[in-house]
């Protein structure tokens, strides 16, 4: 896909979206961090604009990874079930608040013959997606070694965590209330944001993608005036330092091989 091309109208996001569970959710705020609403008002969100948010997506095979991407990307499912070799990606654009935003959505590969390949394309992710299958208690209990897995190339302080239980379509509201007890435990325990979609009825799909861009947005404008924020702190004290204090200390940083 394109990255220059038109932000789509459905794509617009102008508005933080709710989380599913707010027992496991990444924050309860109803609206964006102050700090991110009033620096997108005043035009001072920096390079933002023009970078790709990494979303790396994970789980077992055949829980369907590929077919939640394409449900949101270009709207279709699809029944005859191909299994992912290695990786692949998509593109997303969105406007959040005003601004350009893009997500790279990384499709990985859920076979274990391909899990090493998967595993060089996890690093510099700024959320992970972990899906488990609502109807599989096995690839729940499997969600713990993907996110150890992802987390061996990421820095867990620095990533947005999100656990996704797909196909609950299939789950008869018994089966599913039984089945979101024990997900809610594991995301709690992961720290990570509790979803359940269905890509063959579209069901919370577009909802969590937004919330997904939302969040990965919210959290690089944060970093962006925090960054700004400590170049002006540096040049402050670059400024109000004294001159020869400066030409004094240069050479005491030189190793002592240069002297």
């Amino acid at each position: 896909m394109n990255v220059l091309a038109p932000v789509r109208r459905d794509r617009v996001v102008a508005a933080l979206p709710q989380c599913f569970r707010k027992e496991a959710a990444a924050h309860g705020r109803p609206a964006f961090h102050a700090a991110v609403a009033a620096a997108c008002r005043e035009q001072r969100t920096g390079t933002v604009g023009f970078k790709i948010s990494k979303i790396i997506v994970v789980g077992d095979l055949s829980v369907g990874k590929t077919c939640l991407i394409n449900r949101f990307c270009k709207d279709t499912f699809d029944k005859n079930y191909k299994a992912t070799i290695g990786v692949d990606f998509e593109m997303e654009r969105f406007e959040v608040l005003g601004v350009p935003f893009s997500l790279q959505l990384w499709d990985t590969a859920g076979q274990e013959r391909f899990k090493c390949i998967a595993s060089t394309y996890y690093r510099g992710a700024q959320a992970i997606v972990i899906v488990f299958d609502l109807n599989d208690v096995a690839s729940l209990e499997h969600t713990r070694q993907w996110l150890a897995d992802a987390l061996k190339e990421n820095d867990p302080s620095n990533v947005i965590l999100f656990l996704v239980g797909s196909k609950k379509d299939l789950s008869t509201p018994a089966q599913y209330s039984l089945m979101e007890k024990d997900a809610l435990k594991v995301a709690q325990e992961m720290q990570a944001e509790y979803w359940a979609v269905s890509s063959l009825t579209g069901e919370n799909v577009r909802d969590f993608f937004f919330r997904v861009a939302a969040l990965a947005f919210e959290s690089s404008v944060l970093a962006e005036l925090e960054r700004g924020g400590a170049r002006r702190i540096a040049d402050t004290v670059r400024i109000s330092s004294p001159e020869s204090d400066l030409y004094l200390t240069a050479p005491r940083r030189k190793p002592k091989c240069c002297q």
